[in-house]
């Protein structure tokens, strides 16, 4: 039986959304995620481009709402917030009986300059999101996790 992680940020528009998707792929045996966020709002262009560079298609995801996964009456093993540190106290929780982490990521909405420059800055957001979930898949999981 997978364990459930839900991923959860403010919008769910850009870092959930990337941290679901990774979990899923890398992971996917052993963990079924889902994101949701405080306020949804629309995906972000930018991760759905930098994701897709990567072999994965997050343009059909629907932004959810914590409230929402709160009322289906859903239980997570894992509630893993991904909001920056600046943005912590607008962070939501989850109620209920879970193991509760916090991955500080930048805000990909936040990045300035070019569409360039912005795409490399989240490229390099969702290069340490896969990173953190590959090193989180090992520690949970074991070395296994890495040779599937």
């Amino acid at each position: 039986m997978r364990l459930k992680v839900l991923f959860i940020c403010v919008h769910n528009s850009a870092r959930s959304q990337m941290a679901e998707a990774w979990l899923n792929q890398i992971c996917g045996d052993f963990f079924e995620a889902q994101s949701a966020g405080l306020e949804p709002g629309k995906l972000n262009p930018l991760a759905v481009e930098v994701m897709s560079e990567a072999g994965i298609d997050i343009s059909k995801k629907k932004t959810q709402a914590v409230f929402d996964m709160f009322k289906s009456g859903q239980l997570f093993d894992y509630v893993i917030t991904v909001c920056d540190e600046t943005s912590a106290e607008k962070c939501p929780i989850f109620p209920g009986p879970t193991k509760r982490l916090h991955w500080s990521f930048a805000d990909p909405s936040e990045v300035t300059g070019t569409w360039d420059e912005k795409l490399a800055q989240v490229r390099e957001i969702r290069d340490e999101i896969r990173k953190k979930i590959e090193d989180w898949c090992v520690e949970v999981c074991g070395d296994e996790i890495m040779t599937r």
